[in-house]
């Protein structure tokens, strides 16, 4: 009788159950793979393309799951006027080095921002001028295309214009990015207000790093960007979902001088060997004191009251920079507006 061929775990894909309860009355059941074999890579094409608009980083980003809980309590320490959150030790902010580091993104260039598109006139002749197409109105919601439009281009259309791609590089994408995550605190900090967005795995990577007792266990520790930290960190340390606001309110109370990591990013804290040489490049504008604009969005990076967040002695802040209406500027009015 012939022996049977026994396959061994490690060449089998595992299959998890995993039960979250939302509702009372309700129960999830989610499958999961963990499969062996890595995901493809992009073709030599489309990456040369991201590496060329800076966000190939970025696009190395796995999944990062949300801790609620977490991000209420950093909500509740987020002080609108400084832009900083205030915390025992004294105060602190994400900073352009953090989207550098965690995010992978470009934080010199050109302020991400021009005229805006309030009608369908005008959005049909930068469709022209961008792609050779337009759409067609009911293939558009206000000043917005639809995505199923962008899908079939996409599937019709070569990026032919080198020129027209290499210029997407040239903009600070970290600093549009960290002025969305300062306007979503912003805004949630206001009474009213039940919800927040922007790049919410900007600010855990943030709390993560900076606060590593009250982290997830890392998952992967030696990547680049650092979110990839905690990519998919559910999978082993599941009972970190579970903690609840109060938890993370009394550490924050209680926090003590030595347990806020200043400067987080010195070679015994991340290996400086995976840190491409182009993101150390740009660290001459990380500690600037400067408004972060992306379109209408404008916020103040105000690395005077943080100082030792970048290795140096704090002195006393400058008056925070009062942005007047900027602060709270919607993209609402006279159309076509720069």
């Amino acid at each position: 009788m012939a022996k049977r061929n026994k396959i061994k775990d490690v060449d089998r894909p595992k299959l998890h159950i995993m039960h979250y309860l939302s509702l009372p009355d309700y129960k999830l059941r989610m499958l999961t793979c963990d499969h062996p074999i890595p995901p493809d890579r992009y073709n030599d094409r489309v990456e040369n393309h991201l590496r060329v608009t800076e966000f190939y980083h970025a696009s190395q980003i796995g999944v990062v799951q949300n801790q609620k809980a977490l991000v209420n309590a950093l909500i509740e320490r987020w002080h609108p006027n400084t832009h900083t959150f205030h915390l025992p030790i004294g105060e602190c902010a994400v900073t352009l080095e953090d989207v550098a580091l965690i995010l992978g993104l470009p934080t010199d260039g050109l302020p991400v921002t021009g005229m805006t598109m309030s009608s369908f006139s005008a959005l049909e002749a930068e469709c022209l001028l961008q792609f050779g197409v337009a759409p067609r109105k009911s293939e558009c919601r206000g000043c917005c295309i639809k995505l199923t439009w962008l899908r079939e281009l996409k599937e019709n259309i070569q990026l032919t214009d080198e020129l027209s791609i290499q210029s997407i590089g040239h903009y600070s994408w970290g600093s549009a990015c960290l002025a969305h995550l300062y306007r979503g605190l912003c805004r949630a900090s206001r009474y009213n207000c039940k919800e927040i967005d922007g790049p919410i795995t900007l600010l855990l990577g943030w709390a993560w790093i900076r606060l590593p007792y009250l982290s997830p266990l890392p998952r992967e520790p030696h990547s680049f960007p650092l979110a990839n930290r905690w990519r998919n960190w559910e999978r082993g340390d599941r009972r970190y979902r579970y903690l609840n606001l109060a938890h993370f309110r009394k550490a924050f109370d209680e926090l003590q001088e030595g347990q806020f990591m200043w400067v987080a990013y010195a070679v015994d804290h991340v290996d400086p060997n995976i840190i491409p040489p182009e993101i150390y490049m740009q660290s001459v504008v990380w500690s600037a004191t400067v408004p972060l604009v992306s379109f209408e969005c404008i916020e103040w990076h105000a690395t005077d009251r943080y100082r030792r967040q970048f290795g140096l002695v704090q002195g006393e802040p400058q008056q925070e920079q009062n942005l007047e209406k900027a602060h709270g500027e919607v993209l609402t009015g006279p159309k076509n507006l720069n």
